[in-house]
C-alpha cells in the first residue's frame, strides 16, 4: 500500500473528518481536514497483520502485559533511539493524553502550579486546568527559523508553589528537536526547581533527515529520580484509536506510586492494542516507518514550497513531526480574518495557533500526514484564498 492510495475516512465515525463540520465548519464533502494529528493513510502491513491474525484466531479474551510487547517496546527505544531502558520501567497508559492526567493526578494537588514552555500542544493546558491546578506557561523566545529556550525568564515565573513540568520532545507544534545540550538545561531547570518532570516524547520517530533526536534520559540520566518519559507508537504507526501508551519511570519509587495509582484505577489495555505494538516495534515496522519519513520529507517540501509564494505567510521549517507551524503575522491581517480565508474560501480546517498557548496568536498548524494529493490540493487552495496578496 503506498502512502498516496486515497482512502476516504468520511462516514467511518473519524474523528478527524466527521466532526469537521461541527468544530470547524468546513464540509467533509469538499473540505480538507488537517487538523488533529492522526494520518490519512493505512498503517504498517506488519500491524494489520496481526490485527488479522487476532481475527482469523477468533477469541478476543482478556490477555496480560506480556514479555513480547515489553521487549519490543525495549528493542525499539535501543535500536531507533540509542536508549537502553529496563522493560520493568514500563508501565502502560491510556494514550499520552490520558499519562498526563495521571501524573497530574498522582503528583500534584489542586492549586498546584504547573510549568509548561509555550507555544505547545494545547493538551497541556486543557490537562492541567480540567485537573484544578495552575498553568505558568513561559514563552520559548523565537529566533528567526526556530524557537530556543528563555531559561532566565521561565524563571522570574516561577514562586516556589510549582510540582510539574511538562516538557515536549519533540516540539509540538513548530517540530522543533532539541539538541542535548538545551535537554541537560531543561533536566537541571526541573532539579533546581524541584520539578516532576514530565516529557512527551510521542513524536520521537517521526524526524527529518539532517535531525537526531534524543531522549531525554540519554542526554541528562540524573533527571532518572524526576523523570516519566512518555512514548507511544500512536502517531509513528497511525494507531492512535487504540488508546495505549507507554510511561518509562526509571526511579522505582516514582514507578510504584503510578502503579499503585493504575491498580487501584484497575487499568489494563486491551489485547488488540498489545498485538499491533509488539507487531510495531519491529524490523518490518521499523523499514515501513523509514517509508512513511520520506514520503512525509516530500510532502513537507511541497507545501513549504506553495506557502513561500504567499506574501507575509511563512511556515516555520519542520525538523520533525508532520504538523507545519505556519506564520501569518506579515499579511497584516487579523486573525478573524486569516481563519476566515483558511476555513470558508480555502475549506481547510487546521489546528488554530491560539489554542497551543502565547505565541501562537498569528499561527495555524496544519497536519501533512496524508495523500500527497491532499497536500498538493491544500496548496492550490491556499494560494487562491490569498491570492489578493501576490
Amino acid at each position: 500500500m503506498s502512502f498516496s492510495d486515497p482512502i476516504d475516512r468520511r462516514g467511518t465515525h473519524s474523528s478527524k473528518w466527521d466532526a469537521m463540520e461541527s468544530l470547524y465548519g468546513v464540509s467533509a464533502e469538499d473540505g480538507l481536514a488537517m487538523w488533529t494529528a492522526d494520518s490519512d493513510y493505512g498503517t504498517a502491513p506488519c500491524v494489520i497483520d496481526a490485527v488479522r491474525k487476532m481475527a482469523d484466531h477468533g477469541v478476543f479474551g482478556y490477555m496480560p502485559i506480556h514479555d513480547d510487547y515489553l521487549n519490543a517496546i525495549q528493542w525499539w527505544m535501543k535500536e531507533r533511539h540509542s536508549w537502553e531502558i529496563d522493560t520493568s520501567w514500563i508501565l502502560t497508559a491510556q494514550g499520552l493524553g490520558n499519562a498526563i492526567a495521571l501524573c497530574l493526578d498522582v503528583w500534584t494537588e489542586p492549586g498546584d502550579r504547573v510549568v509548561t514552555f509555550n507555544p505547545v500542544y494545547h493538551e497541556f493546558r486543557m490537562k492541567i486546568e480540567k485537573a484544578g491546578r495552575k498553568l505558568v506557561a513561559c514563552p520559548l523566545k523565537r529566533v528567526g527559523d526556530s524557537y530556543e529556550l528563555d531559561l532566565e525568564d521561565a524563571q522570574s515565573r516561577l514562586d516556589g508553589n510549582e510540582k510539574m513540568l511538562v516538557w515536549c520532545s519533540p516540539q509540538n507544534p513548530s517540530g522543533r528537536v532539541w539538541s542535548s545540550e538545551e535537554l541537560r538545561a531543561v533536566a537541571d531547570f526541573a532539579a533546581r526547581n524541584d520539578l516532576i518532570l514530565v516529557s512527551d516524547e510521542i513524536h520521537h520517530d517521526l524526524v527529518f533527515s539532517g535531525q537526531t533526536f534524543v531522549p531525554i534520559h540519554v542526554a541528562a540520566p540524573a533527571v532518572s529520580d524526576r523523570l516519566i518519559a512518555l512514548t507511544s507508537a500512536s502517531k509513528t504507526f497511525n494507531i492512535a484509536g487504540q488508546r495505549t501508551g507507554n510511561m518509562i519511570i526509571p526511579d522505582a519509587r516514582l514507578r510504584s506510586e503510578m502503579k499503585n495509582r493504575l491498580n487501584t484505577l484497575d487499568y489494563k489495555p486491551g489485547s488488540v492494542a498489545l498485538q499491533m505494538i509488539t507487531a510495531a516495534y519491529s524490523p518490518e515496522g521499523a523499514a515501513w516507518v523509514d517509508a512513511q519519513i520520506a514520503h512525509l520529507d516530500e510532502n513537507r517540501r511541497i507545501f513549504d514550497a506553495a506557502i513561500k509564494e504567499i506574501p507575509g505567510v511563512y511556515s516555520m521549517p519542520l525538523q520533525a513531526t508532520y504538523l507545519a507551524w505556519v506564520d501569518f503575522s506579515g499579511t497584516g491581517m487579523s486573525h478573524q480574518e486569516i481563519a476566515n480565508r483558511v476555513l470558508k474560501t480555502a475549506r481547510i480546517a487546521p489546528s488554530d495557533g491560539p489554542e497551543f498557548g502565547p505565541g501562537g496568536e498569528t499561527f495555524l498548524r496544519f497536519n501533512l500526514a496524508t495523500q500527497r494529493a491532499n497536500v498538493i490540493d491544500a496548496c492550490a487552495r491556499l494560494k487562491e484564498a490569498f491570492s489578493d496578496l501576490q
